[in-house]
């Protein structure tokens, strides 16, 4: 990844100058994996100036490794005479700006850190480049697809676990376990989010967790799986039906699975999110269940998180997708009480002509 790195730093710079930022100081885990290239760094700080070369602070013990894996100018700190913070405090004031206008991804920087900066350099103006970041990193190259496709692989051996145990009576965490097991022996490195294996009756929540519920018999289970390595994620859900649901609610998963090949059918370069979540809900309303169609997104980018902030699939968007872009598409249920429930979702690559299934797994209607 380290030969992308130079080109991924100008662009951040690009996006500083035109907004006039002297300097972004990158914190988080996300960031320091997409500008540095780096995925197990505690305790550091990427401090990158308007113009001119960006420096990384960390842990004099691990300074040797950063600049081996990123490439970029690293120092190391003394802690606790030193901290990531007070060495960015004394990067800034090098700038010679009396009043330097820094940018953050406001979601990632902690309290203390903050705190710290502020006090050393108090005429410090902030403004957050979350969105900025989320856009540079939407556009993917040929290492993050293929760490996106091998985490997709383990999804599969994960659902592939998940259903060869899953059945009425068993509680939901241990389906999971089952399935996170299949995962890591399929070379995943840990889920991007708590994953979900839900019974009926906590579906309609909005973000559960597999817990100590039971499975209940003649109902969906939805299970909802996500797999990372070195860095980057895919994430899969699918329902399967145990015992003799009822008609209404199988019907809600055909119809779910409709929209999602519907959307999926017009994912490719140049059209609009709105337009694709358009293609779903035109779907679900002429199946009648328009007024319980509450969402209005349908996707996000995928990539280093689950859920990139851009693209975001939403009602009304205007943002064009693009070649190379990963996203998820359909995860939100059809809400009709005690019915409703089943979710389906996929990661999918934007190609120049359409759209590839990376999670490349069945979606027909599943009875145990």
């Amino acid at each position: 990844m380290k030969q992308y790195i130079p080109c991924r730093i100008a662009a951040l710079q690009d996006k500083l100058r035109e907004r006039g930022l002297d300097a972004a100081l990158i914190y988080d885990r996300e960031n320091l994996i997409y500008f540095a290239g780096i995925s197990d760094l505690e305790g550091g700080v990427l401090c990158v100036p308007s113009n001119g070369t960006a420096e990384l602070f960390c842990l004099w013990m691990e300074a040797e490794h950063m600049r081996r894996v990123s490439g970029l100018k690293v120092t190391g700190y003394l802690f606790p005479a030193d901290t990531q913070s007070t060495m960015a405090a004394k990067w800034l004031h090098k700038l010679g700006l009396e009043r330097p206008r820094v940018g953050f991804t406001r979601y990632f920087i902690s309290l203390k850190d903050y705190q710290c900066l502020r006090e050393a350099v108090p005429q410090m103006k902030v403004e957050d480049i979350a969105a900025v970041c989320y856009q540079l990193r939407s556009i993917k190259c040929p290492e993050e697809i293929w760490r996106i496709r091998a985490a997709s692989k383990a999804l599969k051996a994960g659902m592939d676990a998940a259903l060869s145990v899953v059945r009425a009576g068993i509680s939901e965490r241990d389906v999971l376990v089952e399935a996170e097991y299949a995962m890591g022996k399929a070379g995943s490195q840990g889920s991007p989010f708590r994953m979900q294996v839900l019974t009926h009756s906590r579906q309609m929540q909005k973000h559960p967790y597999a817990g100590a519920a039971l499975l209940e018999d003649n109902a969906p289970v939805v299970i909802h799986l996500g797999a990372s390595v070195e860095g980057y994620t895919a994430k899969m859900c699918r329902t399967v039906f145990l015992g003799t649901p009822p008609e209404a609610c199988v019907e809600i998963y055909r119809v779910l699975r409709r929209a999602q090949e519907t959307a999926v059918a017009r994912l490719r370069p140049g059209v609009t999110c709105g337009a694709l979540y358009q293609a779903a809900a035109d779907c679900v309303e002429k199946a009648g269940y328009g007024e319980h169609w509450v969402m209005e997104h349908i996707g996000y980018g995928v990539g280093i998180r689950q859920s990139e902030f851009y693209p975001i699939i939403a009602k009304g968007s205007a943002v064009p997708i693009e070649k190379n872009m990963v996203v998820d598409l359909l995860l939100p249920s059809i809400y009709v009480p005690n019915i409703g429930g089943p979710r389906l979702t996929d990661t999918i690559l934007v190609t120049a002509h359409g759209a590839e299934y990376l999670t490349d797994y069945s979606r027909e209607i599943w009875f145990r």
